[in-house]
This record gives C-alpha cells, structure tokens and sequence, in this order.
C-alpha cells in the first residue's frame, strides 16, 4: 500500500501519533534514524536528517508530521535537526501535502519574571535561549514551505517512560517551587496531532498544546510527595510567581479537549508509595 502519512521523526511521541493514524485505516512511512526502532503497523525507513537528505520520490503523502527531537539540548544541535534537518526532508517532497502539523515547542512563548499573565497564540515568540530561537527559525522554515501547515507548540510532555519529576519528588531536589508550570500528557499530544491533521474545518497556523490547569511547581511537587510518601517540597506561593502561564482555549475551541486536564489526573497512577 502506497504511504497516505508521512512521519518526519518517530520517537516516542511521533510513533503514537503514527499507530493513532493506522488505526484509523492510513498507512504510514516513518523516518527514523534506525528504522528497526519502528513499531509495526508502521513502515520505517532508516534516514539521518543531519547528515543528508532522504530520498522521497516514491512517496506523495497527504499528511505529514514533523515531530523531530534533538540531542543534545543546544542551539547547534536544534539548528542541525529542527532547521535544516527538517527543510531536507519537506524540500524531498515530490508534491506538498494537504495537510501538515509541525511538532514544536512553547519553549518560543516569553517567560516573566514576575507573576505572568494568562498567554496565548497572540503573544509574540520570545524564546530564553538558543534551542528556543531556532525553534522559531524552524517554525518559519516550516510554513516557508508549507503555507497552509499548522505548528502546534506543546507545553511539557510527561507519561510513558517519563520519570523525571517523580525522581526529583522523591529525592528532594524542587528548588524553585514559585515557577509557574505548563505541561500536557503524551497521549493528549498525540490525540492532538490527529485531530489537527483530520479534522473536518481548516486548522490555524499555530496552537498551544496543552493541558487545562498552569500550575506552580510546588504545587505539582506536594501533590506527587503526598502519593509517593515523599517528603514535602516547599511550599508554592503565586505572589512570587514567575515563569510562563498557557491557554490552551484556541485549540479546545476546536473540539480536542485533554483527557487529563490537570496533572492530578495525569499523575494518578504514577502518585503511588513505592
């Protein structure tokens, strides 16, 4: 069967999306590095983006997804895979796709020093660092050639084989407990992703992906130390607030809604004593 998607990447969040799609009858190639890292139904093909451009004169998706990621997390490496590994791969296809969703980051939307407003796509990009500007370098590139494609910017993935913050719970390593939190689980990202790509009205330029409920760190710390029987983190106080606040509303609006709205929801089973 010839290929109807097109995965540009197929690490973790990327093979959901692709085994999300196959089971809704498409059939899907994806690129990887190893393709033997591909999980059937979907197809792999082996392509390192950094060192080349892959060949994709056999293929004319109708949909293509770009969910890259970059080792490791500096400004060159993010260039190297997000910019000008991502134009390889768009720039090989023989025709461009009907639609397309760009998998970035909202590490691109401005953090604030003090108690920060409730932001949305309106707000302009202000990336803290490298890895954030080339994200908006890749997001440019991207509708340079695809005009009609849509970014959606996910806010922190967790879920799966995500540990990271369950580890520093239960060591005792929450050091700023006033930083205001933006996270989405990977299953509600990956439902996302699909929903953009399938559904019925024409999808925007940009999106935040995330979930319903901007939280202080502390806050997500108490409640994940009260269920692993860690000890209590600091205590969050929002008068010392800073950071980033997200409204995922425009993406809500058409119809995609989390099935975690909250990290209470999402963390429930993880929030266990060990």
């Amino acid at each position: 069967m010839t290929p109807d998607v097109l995965l540009v990447g197929a690490g973790d969040l990327g093979s959901a999306v692709g085994l999300r799609l196959a089971d809704l009858g498409h059939s899907v190639l994806a690129l990887r590095r190893d393709a033997a890292r591909v999980p059937a139904p979907l197809v792999g093909r082996s392509v390192d983006l950094t060192a080349g451009a892959p060949v994709l004169s056999d293929v004319s998706p109708r949909l293509v997804v770009v969910a890259l990621t970059a080792r490791p997390r500096t400004e060159e490496a993010y260039r190297a895979t997000y910019v000008d590994g991502m134009a390889r791969a768009l720039d090989a296809l023989p025709v461009p796709p009907e639609r397309a969703v760009l998998v970035s980051s909202t590490a691109v939307m401005p953090s604030h020093d003090g108690p920060p407003p409730l932001d949305d796509e309106d707000r302009p990009t202000a990336p803290g660092d490298g890895p954030g500007r080339q994200l908006v370098a890749a997001e440019e590139a991207f509708h340079a050639r695809i005009p009609h494609g849509t970014v959606l910017r996910l806010s922190g993935l967790y879920g799966g084989s995500s540990t990271r913050l369950l580890d520093q719970v239960r060591d005792g390593r929450i050091d700023d407990p006033h930083r205001w939190t933006n996270r989405i689980h990977r299953e509600d990202a990956a439902a996302a992703v699909v929903h953009l790509l399938t559904m019925e009205s024409t999808p925007e330029a940009v999106y935040l992906g995330t979930d319903d409920e901007p939280a202080q760190l502390g806050d997500v710390a108490s409640y994940l130390a009260e269920g692993l029987g860690a000890p209590p983190p600091p205590p969050a106080d929002p008068a010392h607030g800073h950071g980033k606040r997200l409204s995922n509303a425009r993406l809500r609006a058409t119809g995609w809604a989390p099935t975690r709205p909250s990290y209470r929801e999402g963390y429930a089973r993880a929030s266990t004593p060990l």
